[in-house]
């Protein structure tokens, strides 16, 4: 919905006097819904990580550059909560995973947020990256760095600039002003740069997508 309807609704609850509770409902509407989550499949350790670890039946994985030999669905006996995730030691080069719905695109352009958990060594720090629909890639100047354990980071996409990535290479260029982002194919990430190991990599439990659903 957009910021101009939201106000107009927001303004006829208040003209016809229509009770707070409902009034609430009226402007939580703008918000949008969770569009995806993915949380990797509980399965050995295995590289590279293929679509058979995507839980999610809804999304299909993209693997770029050092991520298609070397990204591994990774996972420890010890400690015991270690959970099933992805990891970037091993890529060889630049490297970069998405996830795209089979249905629908999602329109990120009012309101949206993406949010994971992940852990960064050395460093590496994790961008966010976004294929649109006309196939231009861009990636976040935004990014979640260093950690000494498992967090939450979260992502307000209207609060982000953007800049254009060369999928060949997985390399940012220059800025883009006001990129429009209502029809977004992939949603991901990259440390634009390569594996180091465990004291140089990057690592993601799950991800989180808040957006509008748009037909393809």
């Amino acid at each position: 919905m957009s910021i101009t309807k939201y106000k107009s609704i927001l303004l006829i609850c208040i003209f016809y006097g229509i009770p707070l509770m409902i009034s609430s409902t009226c402007s939580a509407q703008y918000r949008p819904s969770q569009f995806f989550r993915e949380d990797w499949k509980e399965t050995p350790p295995e590289t590279p990580v293929n679509q058979q670890h995507v839980s999610n039946s809804d999304l299909i994985l993209g693997l770029y550059g050092g991520a298609i030999e070397g990204m591994r669905k990774s996972n420890h006996d010890h400690p015991s909560d270690d959970p099933f995730y992805v990891w970037s030691g091993l890529c060889p080069g630049n490297w970069a995973l998405t996830l795209k719905s089979t249905e629908s695109l999602v329109d990120l352009s009012e309101f949206a947020k993406i949010r994971w958990r992940s852990k960064q060594s050395g460093f590496r720090c994790l961008h966010l990256i976004l294929k649109l629909a006309d196939g231009n890639w861009l990636v976040s100047d935004q990014c979640d760095c260093r950690s000494g354990d498992w967090r939450i980071y979260e992502f307000n996409i209207g609060d982000i600039t953007w800049y254009t990535m060369d999928i060949e290479t997985i390399a940012e260029k220059k800025p883009v002003i006001d990129p429009d982002l209502s029809r977004v194919d992939e949603i991901g990430f990259t440390d634009l740069m390569t594996g180091g190991s465990s004291n140089a990599c990057s690592r993601v439990d799950w991800i989180e997508v808040y957006g509008k659903a748009i037909d393809r």
